[in-house]
Formats: structure tokens, sequence, C-alpha cells
């Protein structure tokens, strides 16, 4: 099975503390990097941690508060400096376009890649990006400017082929793509031997959801039903359960009852409030719902 992990780079709220950075991950997923937001100090964080910049050709920022973009245009000068070529593909609200473009010109360093910028849809869910393994869905959340979560789920995986029963029955190379893909074999004497005969389950689908800046939704739990891992901001505790409410965030009770009611098997609580000096009673507040909470913490990286 292919490596498939989450990094996260920062989990601060709108202002950073000593060991928190603002809001950034890395999603990994064989071999191809894919960063989701980019708080400030976000270049400096993926060098920290061992993760390549150039790597990445593909980020979704959630929405506009400086907390989650701030980081992009040193992020994008160190791309260019370092030689990047290419097209680095933007997801995110429209208004992010005039607002890059006119200090991306003013730097004047964009010579060999250029950036692409892709409106998100923040009234439904909609698929944004996908290749031959991996298919990204945003889907809107409520904060107090337009916002969106991310879904990223691997495509079915092929089936897996019985080796001693292939090669007992010499099964020629260019026959066993079609067997992974689902197809029957027909022996040189025109037996049939049907594809269950010849291979195995393939490797379970697995599903990660970034929901990020809002208020309690249940409206989001149909679009990120039983992921493997979900990462849901908890920026305060029930004791500012009203101030959550107020700020459009989310407790950490509240990012636990998501978790259950959406059948994730692993939660992660993160975009800390700076007036928790540590986050074990959001942990504890969110484990006494759902027990399989873990913080996110800058530097962690979790494997799916």
């Amino acid at each position: 099975m292919v490596s498939f992990t989450v990094t996260i780079l920062g989990s601060s709220s709108a202002l950073p503390t000593l060991n928190r950075f603002p809001t950034s991950q890395v999603v990994c997923l064989n071999a191809k990097l894919f960063l989701i937001d980019c708080g400030e100090g976000t270049q400096i964080q993926l060098r920290k941690f061992g993760l390549k910049v150039g790597k990445i050709n593909h980020i979704f920022i959630s929405h506009l508060h400086g907390d989650h973009i701030f980081g992009l245009p040193g992020l994008i000068s160190t791309m260019a400096l370092g030689g990047k070529k290419g097209v680095l593909h933007i997801y995110s609200h429209s208004e992010l376009k005039a607002m890059m473009d006119p200090l991306l010109k003013f730097m004047n360093e964009m010579e060999d890649f250029k950036v692409v910028y892709h409106p998100l849809n923040f009234r439904s869910s909609a698929v944004i990006y996908e290749d031959a393994t991996l298919q990204v869905e945003s889907f809107p959340v409520k904060h107090r400017i337009p916002c969106c979560g991310f879904v990223f789920r691997e495509k079915q995986h092929q089936l897996h082929l019985r080796g001693a029963q292939v090669e007992f029955l010499k099964i020629p190379v260019r026959d066993r793509v079609a067997i992974k893909n689902g197809s029957d074999y027909y022996r040189p004497d025109g037996t049939k031997v049907l594809n269950s005969e010849l291979t195995l389950p393939p490797d379970p689908i697995r599903a990660y959801a970034f929901c990020t800046d809002t208020v309690q939704r249940k409206q989001i739990i149909p679009v990120i039903r039983d992921v493997d891992l979900l990462y849901h901001e908890a920026t305060f505790g029930e004791d500012l359960k009203d101030l959550a409410l107020k700020t459009y965030h989310t407790t950490a009770k509240q990012a636990a009852e998501i978790a259950v009611q959406s059948g994730a098997k692993k939660l992660i609580i993160g975009h800390f409030s700076s007036r928790y000096k540590h986050e074990r009673l959001l942990i504890e507040e969110a484990r006494s719902v759902f027990p399989n909470t873990f913080a996110a913490n800058d530097g962690e990286r979790f494997e799916l």
C-alpha cells in the first residue's frame, strides 16, 4: 500500500505562538505533495520538517483570512528563486488572484513557472482536483467569510493478483493488468478462468478530511462520512462556547461530536487559541466524546 500521510506545519489560530505557526498542512500521497492553507512561515516549516518546496504543485486555500494566506508570497518567491518550472495551481476564493497578482508582478521573479488560480464553490460540494489515484472535493463550512473544507480521497485500487496461481497458469504479463482491473482470463485452449480465482480484494480506499474555521456544521457529515482521518478546528473549549459561536469557531467537544456523527476513525484537533498555553484541556474535552482524538502539533505526521 502506498504511503498516505498528513504533516502539520502550523496549528495555531490567528495569533501564532512560540510553539505553533498559523494553519498549514501537507498531504502526501504516492510521493505527491499537496499543501492546504499557507499561514505565515509555511516555507520555514516545510524546510524544517524535510518537505521539498519544489514538489508542491497544488495549493488548497480554505479562505482568505491572513493566518491562512500570509505565507503565500514568501513561498512563491522561494519557489521562483529555487528554479521551479511549470505551473503552480491554487484553489481558492476568486479574490485571491486580485490580491496576489500585483505583488507577484512587483516581485518580478516569475520567469519559468506561472500561477493558475481555480475558484472554489462556496455554496455546495464540488470535485476540484483529480488524477489517476486521488480525488479532492471541496465543501462549504460556515465562517465569517466564505470558507471551504477539503476531502482527499483515494480512487479505487486495482485487485491484487494471486501470485502462485498466475505463475502456475503462466499468464503473460500483458494480460495481468486487465486481470487486475477485473477481467477474466482465457487460456490458450479457450478455457475461461474466473477473475475471482486469480485475484484478491484491493486495498481499502483511504480518505482525509480537513475542516477549519467554522461553527459546528452538521451539514458536512455526508461529505466527510467514514473518513480515516478528520482534522477539525477546535479553537476554544466549552468554557468559551459563546465566544466560539460569536467568532464562528468550534469547541473541542463540538469537533468530537462531528467525528462521532460522521463515523471518522481518528480525529485531529487544532487551530488552538493562543490563550491556551497547553492543548491538554482541549484534548481531554474532545476525548470525553471521541476517545481517538489527537492534537495537531507542528511537525507531527499522521499516517492513514
